[in-house]
C-alpha cells in the first residue's frame, strides 16, 4: 500500500457565538464567504465525539482561494469552554495570523468593529511590521504586513 501524503491543509475551525458578527469581521481582513450551512444530527457526532448535535457553519476563504477558516457556532451540544481571553502562551491553538498589505489601514477598519490592539505594531527585522489584536469576541488574531521581498521562510533557512 502506498504512503499517504499530505494534500493541502484545507481549513483552520473556530468556534464563536455570534457567526453573523464573525463573518462580517473576517470579510474585513479579506476573507470572502464561501458557504453558510447547518449540520446536524448523529452523523456528525461521530465525526466530532459530541453525539447528535446541531451546529451552524460558516466557510471563508482567503483572496487565493488557498485557505479557508471554518466559523462555528453550537447550538446543541452548547460550548462548555472559553479560551478566548487566554494569553499566546497557553496550551493550544490560540490565534491565527493573516498577511496583509496595509496594516495600519487595516487596524484602523478593524478598530470600528471593536478590534483592540494587544501591545503595539513592532517590526520583525527587515522583513515583517505584526501585531496580536483581540477581535470579534476577543479571538487573538495575529496581523503582519510584509516589508519586501524577504520571508520568516528567508530567516529560518539562514540561521
Amino acid at each position: 500500500m502506498a504512503k499517504s501524503k499530505l494534500l493541502e491543509m484545507h481549513n483552520v475551525g473556530i468556534v464563536v457565538e455570534s457567526l453573523d458578527n464573525a463573518i462580517t469581521f473576517f470579510e474585513e481582513i479579506g476573507l470572502t464567504l464561501e458557504g453558510r450551512t447547518m449540520v446536524e444530527g448523529e452523523w456528525a457526532g461521530r465525526v466530532t465525539g459530541l453525539g447528535n448535535q446541531s451546529v451552524e457553519v460558516a466557510m471563508m476563504v482567503t483572496p487565493d482561494g488557498n485557505s479557508r477558516l471554518e466559523l462555528s457556532r453550537f447550538i446543541k451540544p452548547q460550548t462548555i469552554a472559553d479560551h478566548r481571553t487566554a494569553p499566546v502562551n497557553s496550551l493550544g491553538y490560540l490565534r491565527i495570523m493573516f498577511r496583509v498589505d496595509n496594516l495600519d489601514e487595516l487596524l484602523s477598519r478593524l478598530a470600528k468593529h471593536g478590534a483592540e490592539l494587544v501591545e503595539e505594531v513592532v517590526q520583525f527585522g527587515d522583513i515583517y511590521r505584526l501585531c496580536y489584536i483581540r477581535g470579534v469576541e476577543g479571538l487573538l488574531i495575529g496581523l503582519a504586513e510584509q516589508l519586501g521581498d524577504k520571508t520568516a521562510k528567508d530567516i529560518m533557512e539562514n540561521s
